[in-house]
């Protein structure tokens, strides 16, 4: 740490979350499961595999094309499950809510959180309201945290990437990030870009059939793909290089970003999934993904390599090669 407060950037999922994550909490709590850092817990009770995952959720703004901070908290924290190869069954639900918020907005988001519920199949069996005063809280914070079963076969890690495996984007990338932008800050264009909020423990469930052994899977929130592929070369200690071209972006995001001075591949998305798998497994799991509705844009955008360990290379379109490097900074506070 070499700041003495904390910053918006120690929330931004990039080089400084990271340093925070690294410096400050792990000596503190450090114990195997933690220092694994998935996107959840995995661990053992008796005979069972079990996957734990919470995460805090504080958008602004609590609506956006596409979704609200409700059901992006529920799919959030089903996908944060889904990673780490489980089964999504139960999630808590925590309230943080301001002083004078309007009843007629806090029933939309319980009522979006319920269809989200329902949508992934799981169930809210517990939680938690707060009432602070005005000012203490902005509007409202959520909290969900959520419990499912890992199968026997299933072994994915951060730790696990292989020389040789494919890497595979589930879909156009940048739409939350975008839709949230465009909508806080009141910009207009000739475009309907839309969060890609989404529950995607349905799809990973299929790629699995196909592959048991598919050795990562993240879903790239803030920081986007390339904070995501740059925590995974480092936890794995291998080296990664993606393809530009081969990356799905839809013309919207690509128009606004290039407006604005985003490079989409740090902006942050909240349905879309990279999976990192055994290279003879690689076609097969693409065409199981392909035929969801949420990976009809699925592509092979790279491979894990034994050189430059911890570091990410990006293949440019020119036919040029470029460092990937984290997000540094907050390119966008409170995106999630």
């Amino acid at each position: 740490m070499k700041t003495d407060t904390i910053l918006l950037d120690h929330g931004g999922g990039g080089k400084m979350a990271h340093n925070l994550i690294a410096e400050m909490m792990i000596p503190k709590f450090d114990n195997p499961i933690l220092s694994q850092l998935n996107d959840g817990a995995i661990f053992n009770i008796e005979e069972q595999r079990l996957a734990f995952s919470t995460d805090t959720y504080v958008v602004d703004p609590i609506f956006f094309p596409g979704g609200c901070i409700g059901d992006l908290a529920v799919n959030g924290t089903v996908n944060d499950l889904a990673m780490c190869g489980a089964l999504p069954l139960y999630l808590s639900s925590g309230l943080i809510i301001e002083e004078g918020f309007p009843v007629s907005d806090l029933e939309k988001i319980l009522e979006m959180m319920s269809t989200a519920a329902e949508k992934a199949g799981v169930k809210i069996v517990t939680g938690d309201t707060k009432v602070v005063p005005k000012g203490a809280v902005d509007k409202i914070f959520i909290n969900t945290s959520g419990i499912g079963i890992i199968s026997g076969k299933v072994n994915i890690s951060s730790h696990r990437a292989c020389p040789g495996d494919k890497i595979i984007l589930s879909g156009c990338i940048g739409d939350h990030g975008m839709a949230v932008l465009t909508q806080r800050e009141g910009i207009s264009f000739d475009t309907s870009i839309s969060s890609d909020t989404a529950p995607l423990h349905h799809m990973v469930n299929n790629m699995l059939a196909a592959c048991p052994d598919i050795h990562v899977l993240r879903d790239p929130t803030r920081g986007g793909v390339a904070t995501a592929l740059n925590e995974i070369a480092l936890q794995s200690n291998v080296g990664i290089r993606v393809y530009e071209e081969t990356i799905p972006l839809k013309d919207d995001v690509v128009g606004v970003c290039e407006l604005l001075g985003f490079d989409p591949i740090y902006v942050a998305n909240e349905g879309k999934l990279l999976a990192f798998v055994p290279p003879e497994y690689a076609d097969i799991v693409l065409t199981v993904m392909c035929k969801d509705n949420l990976g009809e844009d699925a592509a092979i955008i790279g491979e894990v390599i034994p050189d430059i360990p911890g570091r990410v290379i990006m293949q440019t379109r020119i036919g040029g090669t470029r460092i990937i490097d984290m997000l540094t900074g907050d390119q966008l506070p409170r995106i999630c």
